[in-house]
């Protein structure tokens, strides 16, 4: 709802846009760019241009900047970075593009549309129509964690790809006949009974000799290479433990508290669960049969049931059903006057007799209530020490590696037991590892393996940032690759041999299977005799699954299969399946007005999204043409390569 219950979740749902800056625009309006393949081509320029669309260049830095604000409160695994950076860079250079065809064209977002989408974000930051700048600043900088000036250009690139959208997508429609087709195909059902070989459970059953496995290792040789490994001895800056030696004293945080005391007011605010009955274009006698059903789980709500379980059973608000119709914090002026009045008057834990909104009748529960006040600094102390400790810990662990750093830079051949003793440091050591191996108890990471595998004999690396702190490594051994004999490789050929020998099994099998139930053998009493389990799952749709086998997909040939044929063994993740099909269900005529308007949103969404996909795809093909984009391949590969 607009100024409503449901603004709510509107404001948090643009909040965790704005946070996450551009990653979730790709995500939440090109979410099939990630399955295009990026733009290519070559173009002679700076080194550190990623690319220049129309005259203006996209660098490393500006990617980096984006992605470091992206990934801003967000634990993004490492090895997640280089696809999170080639999705930004993606998205730039379409941004761009976009900016360049929109010039062309004459699009523009003006200044009056910025102001009143600014106003439906940030409602607070406004007076009537009067606009509160300082307010706004502080409000943006606290929410979104970003300047005003960022905000805004984001903002703006959000607007103007929704003109291009709505531009690209006006003129999409979806026809009856397609409902029909595609209601049709949701809708079929098929039962099928079946039966799943599955090599890996046969495996454990094929027993070898050893000179089965001689003959097997002899002829396979070449697989079985022993890459080169290396041991380690390294000191550690554990950054748990220096956490836990750091302290944050009460004037840092008192200065802090003063510094940021706008991010500690509190507007008047109540805490409320409700149950939603919509009543949005009923008629007038549905109306009274649905305040009938709201007075009778009213009755329930008063009568002591649980207040949680009747609105997960009865509300129609999506939003809040699943929590227990809770709504979490509303602040006054958020809602529709009707709601507000007993969320800001009844007493805390009462219900409320029903409420009548334009959105339907409310039974609200009042859980708590705050008047606008500024939160005082005991009270938010344990929110703000984490912050000034991390601040702190990280000032000192980078303090300390430079330090390392700096002792290293005078000589790379000096004791690492002394370097240890000098700045604290854990000492330890790694088992011999190659390079796709965990390095020991510092786990695994391109940065890691590439010094370990870089570093001579007697040498120290420089200090590598690692999840566990700072790191100083010196090699230790050094396995050279070789041709492995079988009984350094023993189990590695022996679960080879198995996996091999249970596929054969497993396909010699199925058509055992099938030879037996084509010659008259009930379906059943087959697969018993070659000790296999029948299933009968439930009659799935097209767009359903199947236990045990996935989505409906992998077995879609049924549909089109009659009662009682047998399917050829087909390969599903390495498993062999026979099924047979038992039965057809038809669709239900009546049921396609009850689902025509969802088939014909989903459908119109599809096709507009393929249209601006397309229209994506056109746009950067045509700019290429024109020389008016060009890309350096290079210089993407070192930014997703180094994020």
């Amino acid at each position: 709802m607009l100024k409503s219950i449901q603004q709510r979740d509107l404001d948090r749902n643009r909040w965790i846009k704005i946070t996450m800056g551009i990653i979730l625009v790709i995500i939440s309006v090109t979410m099939v760019l990630t399955m295009i393949p990026g733009p290519v081509g070559t173009m002679n320029t700076k080194a550190d241009t990623v690319a220049n669309v129309g005259g203006q260049d996209i660098s490393i830095t500006d990617v980096q900047r984006q992605l470091t604000q992206a990934m801003r409160g967000n634990a993004i695994p490492e090895i997640m970075r280089g696809i999170y950076a080639k999705q930004i860079v993606d998205q730039m250079i379409f941004q761009r593009a976009l900016d360049y065809e929109a010039q062309r064209l004459g699009i523009r977002v003006t200044p009056e549309e910025q102001r009143d989408r600014i106003k439906q974000i940030l409602p607070t930051a406004f007076a009537g129509d009067s606009w509160l700048k300082d307010r706004y600043a502080t409000e943006v900088q606290t929410r979104a964690g970003m300047s005003v000036e960022d905000f805004e250009t984001f903002l703006r690139n959000e607007m103007l790809l929704e003109k291009f959208h709505q531009l690209v997508t006006d003129g999409i429609s979806v026809t009856p006949d397609e409902v029909q087709q595609d209601f049709r195909r949701r809708n079929e059902k098929v039962r099928i009974e079946y039966a799943l070989i599955k090599p890996a459970e046969l495996a454990s059953a094929i027993r070898p000799t050893e000179a089965d496995l001689s003959v097997y290792f002899t002829k396979n040789a070449a697989k079985y290479q022993v890459p080169e490994k290396r041991s380690t001895r390294y000191a550690l800056l554990d950054l748990a433990k220096l956490r836990d030696r750091t302290t944050v004293p009460d004037d840092a945080l008192r200065a802090y508290y003063n510094a940021h005391i706008d991010q500690f007011k509190v507007e008047n605010r109540a805490h409320v669960e409700h149950i939603l009955f919509k009543t949005i274009g009923k008629t007038d006698a549905e109306i009274a049969e649905i305040r009938q059903k709201a007075e009778d789980v009213l009755k329930k709500a008063k009568g002591g049931a649980n207040f949680e379980d009747l609105a997960k059973k009865y509300s129609e608000d999506d939003g809040t059903k699943v929590k227990g119709g809770d709504l979490g914090w509303i602040i006054e002026g958020q809602t529709v006057p009707e709601f507000q009045k007993v969320a800001f008057s009844e007493p805390k834990g009462t219900i409320s007799d029903l409420v009548k909104t334009q959105y339907g009748f409310h039974i609200i529960k009042v859980l708590d209530r705050e008047t606008a006040h500024t939160k005082t600094l005991e009270e938010v102390r344990n929110d703000i020490t984490p912050i000034l400790l991390d601040e702190r810990l990280n000032a000192r662990a980078n303090d300390i590696s430079a330090q390392m750093a700096a002792a290293i830079r005078q000589s790379n051949r000096q004791s690492l037991d002394d370097l240890a003793k000098k700045f604290n440091l854990e000492l330890g050591q790694t088992p011999p590892a190659s390079i796709t191996e965990p390095v020991g108890a510092l786990g695994s990471s391109q940065d890691l393996h590439q010094v370990v595998f870089q570093l001579r004999p007697g040498e120290l690396s420089a200090p590598l940032q690692l999840p566990q702190g700072f790191v100083i490594i010196s090699l230790q051994d050094v396995l050279p690759a070789h041709q492995g004999t079988l009984a350094e490789v023993h189990d590695k050929v022996l679960a080879d041999y198995q996996q091999d020998k249970s596929l054969e099994l497993a396909r010699a099998k199925a058509d055992d299977f099938v030879k037996r139930v084509q010659s008259g053998e009930d379906f059943d009493k087959a697969a018993k005799a070659l000790d296999f389990t029948v299933k009968t799952p439930e009659p799935f749709s097209r767009t359903g699954t199947v236990p045990d086998l996935g989505t409906a997909k992998q077995v879609s040939a049924a549909f089109g299969m009659p009662v009682g044929q047998l399917s050829a063994p087909t390969q599903i993740a390495g498993n062999w399946l026979i099924y047979k099909v038992v039965g057809h269900e038809a669709v239900i005529p009546e049921d396609l007005a009850k689902q025509s308007d969802q088939i014909r949103q989903e459908l119109l969404a599809s096709k507009q999204q393929a249209a601006f996909d397309a229209f994506r795809i056109a746009l950067e093909d045509r700019l290429k043409a024109e020389g008016k984009l060009a890309i350096n391949a290079e210089a993407i590969k070192r930014v997703t390569r180094s994020s």
